[in-house]
């Protein structure tokens, strides 16, 4: 323990301890040179390879004791959190080996009683398949706790007279696995990562369901732990929304394909719906809702005619994008329809009032709810619904016209970000069409982003691109994900949004983002609480039916404010 004095750590050490004439199993706990707490093994597997009731005993039902050891007075049992004294949120509770695999494992109460950080000492051998299932339980775990994990087994020293130990170590953060060790080295192992206090803070305030009902009493056992450190580990997604790995995209982007479908295919039979009208443009998203439509015919085995495609060129309509709209249209085998909006925008120009040559809000807003009085007539000639194009990142930075393309019947694309439709479109182009559709689907993918209600260029190209106006959609869902799902405050979201993107956008850059993000984000409520029906695909979602229920006239002061804060820091 002397080694340990000037060591600005807490550590759990295995040993076994006698008292009252029994063996028990425990963790140690230490703290710059003095003994925390001892906490014995609840559950003791005496199955298969192991006998430890040969040894040990059981700490179930240990409380409120303590213990001589190693000529300290030390508290003793299962009924210890060691609380931090200079960070509040860091709380600690132990489990140890089988504890886990129990089906109500101790950190379950540990944790509804406080506990944000688990740590599991453990012995557990290796067999084939068993890391995974290993694996599994310790994420598993901190999600249903709501709790960081941290698991270490013993490794290479250990007799292998029957077992092999392969020195597994893993942390888990709240269902997300944040590291973990190689196995089977001849050395020992060493990982570490950081954890997010306040997202476990978050979603326990969040989750009403995670309380405790009159279980036992537990003690505050306190320890101190080192204050700062300017180093930060974690690694922090630039696309949050978007799975890291091939095969969870693979199988997401099939999910929320699905969930798009069967959400329409319901309103569909609901309302006895004829028809599907839907705008095309030769864009992410109304590429997206056309396959959407065209699947969810074919999942309630309707001719695909009931699918009426429209496109409706105006004057920033391009030759690429309009060529995109006819081309997937023709090569679906949906219903096609033209309707050009110039002439009747230019007569509402004249009614209005309104000089053409200028170019300003009423001059774009007037073409967006031009389509949108399309779409819906003809709807209501066709007995058929709306089908909604707009997104979840255009949703929150109300990139929008009110009451144009803000407004449907249905929206399919509500709940997803512009960060993950593409991939989206990719899978579905992959998986579910071949030939001149895919192609088609590869060249959208390609165009930019985009509303087309400016003329193009000298060159017929784009000239309006909402990541040049708007700013980029990157930097948008990330600043979305953590704000909404975590609760982030601007402060800390701005520090990791440096790391993020350190290597690609200016300090300054970053900054301006997130203060546009923030005051476009508050301001367009108004939009968001009259949001047409369309399916939550994700943890993050906007309706003010459902997760999102703030006022049309909230203010955004105090954001503002930190912001300025965060500038006058910078200067």
């Amino acid at each position: 323990m002397e080694l340990t004095i000037d060591m600005d750590m807490l550590i759990a050490i295995g040993a076994p301890v006698e008292w009252n004439n029994k063996l028990y199993n425990c963790g140690v706990i230490i703290n710059r040179g003095q003994l925390v707490a001892v906490v014995p093994k609840t559950y003791l597997p005496n199955y298969n390879e192991f006998y430890e009731q040969r040894w040990f005993a059981s700490g179930a039902g240990i409380y409120d004791c303590e213990i001589d050891y190693c000529g300290y007075q030390v508290p003793f049992g299962t009924d210890i959190l060691m609380k931090c004294q200079n960070n509040p949120k860091l709380i600690i509770g132990v489990d140890i080996c089988e504890d886990l695999w129990a089906a109500i494992p101790p950190s379950s109460y540990l944790s509804l009683a406080g506990a944000t950080l688990i740590l599991n000492l453990s012995a557990s051998n290796d067999l084939v398949g068993k890391s995974h299932y290993r694996r599994d339980l310790v994420i598993n775990q901190s999600a249903r706790c709501i709790s960081a994990y941290a698991y270490a087994s013993a490794g290479y020293g250990e007799s292998t007279t029957d077992l092999v130990f392969g020195g597994h170590c893993l942390i888990a953060e709240n269902g997300k696995l944040l590291n973990e060790s190689e196995k089977y080295l001849l050395t020992g192992n060493l990982i570490f990562t950081d954890i997010d206090l306040d997202i476990i803070a978050h979603d326990r305030e969040k989750i009403n369901t995670f309380q405790p009902y009159g279980h036992k009493a537990y003690r505050d056992v306190p320890f101190q732990a080192y204050q700062r450190h300017d180093r930060i580990e974690r690694i922090y997604s630039r696309q949050p929304f978007v799975p890291q790995e091939d095969n969870e995209m693979q199988i997401r982007c099939e999910e929320i394909f699905n969930i798009q479908t069967i959400g329409l295919a319901k309103r569909i039979q609901h309302i006895g719906s004829k028809s599907l009208l839907i705008g095309v443009s030769g864009g992410l998203d109304s590429t997206l809702a056309l396959l959407v439509c065209v699947k969810t015919c074919e999942k309630l085995g309707l001719d695909k005619k009931v699918v009426k495609a429209v496109t409706m060129p105006g004057f920033g309509t391009t030759d690429r994008t309009y060529q995109n709209a006819v081309g997937l249209i023709q090569s679906l085998g949906v219903d096609f329809m033209e309707i050009s909006i110039e002439e009747a925008c230019r007569l509402h120009f004249k009614d209005i009032g309104h000089d053409e040559s200028i170019r300003d809000i009423t001059y774009e807003n007037t073409q967006a709810r031009e389509r949108t009085q399309i779409l819906m007539n003809l709807a209501n000639m066709h007995n058929g619904i709306v089908v909604g194009t707009g997104d979840l990142s255009e949703l929150a930075m109300g990139w929008a016209t009110y009451n144009g393309d803000h407004m449907s019947m249905y929206g399919v694309n509500s709940g997803i970000p512009k960060t993950l439709i593409r991939y989206v479109i990719k899978w579905v182009s992959e998986n579910q069409f071949s030939g001149k559709t895919r192609s088609i689907l590869m060249d959208v993918l390609n165009t930019p982003v985009s509303p087309e209600l400016l003329p193009p260029d000298k060159d017929g190209e784009i000239s309006q691109k909402t990541e040049d106006l708007l700013g980029p959609y990157e930097l948008f869902d990330f600043f979305l994900f953590h704000t909404v799902r975590y609760g982030m405050q601007p402060t800390k979201l701005h520090h990791i949004a440096l790391l993020a993107f350190k290597d690609q956008y200016s300090r300054e850059y970053i900054y301006d983002m997130q203060r546009r993000f923030y005051w476009r984000f508050i301001t367009q409520q108004f939009k968001r609480s009259c949001l047409p029906d369309g399916p939550k695909v994700g943890s993050i979602c906007l309706s003010p039916r459902g997760d999102w229920r703030i006022p049309s006239d909230a203010s955004a002061r105090l954001w503002m404010d930190e912001m300025d804060k965060i500038k006058e820091e910078n200067a």
